[in-house]
């Protein structure tokens, strides 16, 4: 009868370190067999067992058990080997990431490989090496926007609060505006592409007949919206947009109301000295992400919008009524996940790296 291999113990911090392994694309095949066979020893697979699922010999199970269970993690680093020290080195690495810093040659806008190689004078591949260790990726962008608002502190935690501990038999309500949603008329529908998928397709000419403005306001209790479209995005449709949501709460009941500082939801002292039950509060400037209604309007243009055609405005019009009557039956309320709620969240990653 075969002898039963003894379970391994792993900590939870070393677990979650192996299971990283395993599911990584870009570590080498060595370090992935390696995290399996150790996962696999601590739920007690036999190494007979591991050996054939890995296509591996026995003694190699062994090996690595033995030297995790010696060294954790260290363990399962491969030794330095005897041989000729590396060309390009961790001072190589500082040189590259020193340049990035540095503004592109004349006649670029920003640094590549080819011209970091060329500066350095170097072989491209190790300036590749040094990029793709570093995670660095010089073509891919992304936009930021940081908010300066000195207030953002206090405008920020009032909003939060409304979200996370919002008032007893109170309202809250997110609003605001989607503007200038134009009626584009184009063929769309699907085509087979030479790599052989079938992807949804338009004509890149199409017909202009118009734009529509949306308001809306998102109950944060219910996630329900409600609905307006206009032809203007002025005050008075504004004001008109928030009489028809007040005629459907009891007069008394506390209403709050988040906004951005576009300029129609400012200067309103007379309308609110009306409703002495409504009370607005505006987002720190650059930070309309925090009023929840953004997250709709991003849903509400990749499922109403998106690749549509639209042959008049009145075709619009009701698209975007239909769908708001579609995702009201069936909407649930946001939930608030950011743990920190920060104006200005941008790290300089080069300089990061280099200290």
């Amino acid at each position: 009868m075969p002898r039963k291999t003894p379970q391994i113990q792993i900590p939870a911090k070393d677990r979650e370190t192996l299971q990283r392994w395993v599911n990584s694309r870009t570590l080498p095949r060595q370090a992935v067999d390696r995290a399996k066979m150790i996962l696999d020893s601590g739920e007690g697979k036999p190494v007979q067992q591991i050996a054939q699922e890995l296509g591996t010999y026995p003694n190699k199970i062994i090996h690595w058990r033995q030297q995790y269970e010696q060294h954790g993690m260290e363990g399962l680093q491969d030794k330095p080997r005897a041989g000729r020290p590396p060309k390009y080195d961790h001072a190589f690495r500082n040189k590259v990431l020193e340049r990035l810093n540095t503004p592109p040659p004349q006649g670029l806008s920003s640094w590549d490989g080819p011209s970091l190689a060329e500066a350095l004078r170097v072989p491209a591949d190790a300036v590749w090496k040094i990029l793709r260790k570093e995670g660095i990726h010089l073509q891919r962008r992304r936009s930021w926007c940081i908010s300066t608002d000195k207030n953002f502190a206090a405008k920020a935690a009032d909003i939060v609060g409304l979200y996370l501990d919002p008032p007893l038999n109170a309202l809250v309500l997110c609003v605001d505006e989607k503007p200038s949603i134009q009626a584009l008329e184009r063929k769309t529908g699907y085509i087979h592409t030479k790599s052989g998928k079938v992807v949804r397709a338009y004509k890149s000419t199409y017909k202009r007949h118009g734009t529509l403005n949306l308001f809306a306001a998102l109950d944060v209790s219910t996630g329900t919206i409600h609905g307006k479209v206009t032809e203007n995005k002025k005050r008075e449709q504004f004001i008109a947009f928030m009489d028809e949501i007040l005629n459907e709460y009891p007069s008394d009941k506390e209403i709050h109301v988040i906004l951005d500082n576009y300029c129609t939801h400012k200067k309103n002292e007379e309308w609110l000295a009306k409703n002495p039950n409504v009370h607005f509060y505006f987002t720190p400037t650059s930070a309309s992400w925090l009023n929840q209604v953004e997250i709709w309007f991003g849903i509400f243009t990749r499922k109403a919008l998106r690749g549509g055609s639209f042959t008049s405005p009145e075709e619009l019009r009701r698209r975007i009524e239909d769908y708001i009557g579609r995702y009201n039956p069936q909407c649930k309320p946001f939930k608030w996940r950011k743990r920190e709620v920060k104006g200005a969240q941008l790290k300089d990653t080069i300089d990061n790296l280099l200290n």
